[in-house]
């Protein structure tokens, strides 16, 4: 090793001008106490100053890095605010709805499905999607071929979050789910279908959050009222929506820097 870094790397254990064997092997495990230590010392002094690891990027998992911002959500344009009253009484309503989730999660989860209910891999992003918002959504279709007479493909139109399904998600679909929906939103508007799969993931989501989930919630309310603040129109369904989800990301899931004001 250079002077310089034995400077700044005192040795603990310092080994003298022993009197050391003609026969000495360090290759060999060491016989006494002054060769052991002067085999750390060889050793040491032919280890290079910095190591850069050798790593296959393709071994790497996908999205591994977990961003936490504290950035709050815009504050609600004047009128669009809800009263605190409101606020509570959504946090009350959906922590029952998660209690009798979570009560009769087995008896639901017991129920057959139809035989046109495919549930995607957890790992598939465009599948999820397709499968929540439907065809005509996600690819943006504005019209549907007449099914009148063949009755509702949920194919087209997305499937509802039944029970019998969500109960079905164990917590690392739920969490790629609500990524994956996160993530559409992000760049898109927001719908009724969209609003119903969000609540119903907040609802199966479970306390206390994992760093991931923690971020996609506060990302989701960051979001909501971005839209809100966009929405020229006073859309009172919409914007009910929009102050719902973020109403139960700040007090339920005690993001409370993120909570709206009361009107």
């Amino acid at each position: 090793m250079e002077a310089g870094v034995e400077e700044l790397m005192p040795r603990l254990l310092p080994v003298g001008d022993w009197d050391l064997a003609e026969d000495f092997d360090p290759t060999v495990p060491p016989r006494t106490p002054q060769e052991y230590l002067k085999r750390v010392q060889i050793e040491a002094a032919r280890c290079p100053d910095v190591v850069v690891a050798k790593i296959d990027p393709r071994k790497l998992k996908k999205k591994q890095t977990v961003n936490i911002s504290i950035s709050g959500c815009q504050p609600a344009p004047e009128g669009y605010s809800p009263t605190l009253r409101w606020q509570q009484q959504q946090v009350a309503n959906f922590s029952a709805v998660r209690q009798s989730l979570n009560k009769h999660r087995n008896h639901w989860r017991s129920q057959h499905l139809d035989s046109n209910v495919i549930m995607p891999k957890s790992e598939d992003e465009e599948g999820w999607k397709k499968f929540c918002l439907g065809e005509r959504i996600h690819s943006e279709i504005d019209a549907l071929p007449n099914n009148e007479n063949i009755g509702i493909d949920y194919m087209k139109v997305g499937f509802p979050p039944l029970l019998s399904i969500v109960s079905r998600m164990n917590q690392a679909t739920v969490t790629s789910v609500l990524e994956y929906l996160i993530s559409w939103f992000g760049e898109k508007k927001f719908t009724p279908e969209l609003g119903r799969w969000l609540y119903a993931l907040l609802a199966c989501l479970e306390k206390p959050l994992l760093p991931e989930a923690h971020s996609l919630i506060r990302q989701l309310a960051r979001r909501c009222s971005e839209v809100r603040v966009m929405e020229e129109n006073k859309n009172e369904e919409q914007i009910s929506a929009l102050n719902l989800i973020i109403c139960l990301v700040s007090r339920y899931f005690d993001q409370r820097d993120l909570a709206d004001e009361p009107s």
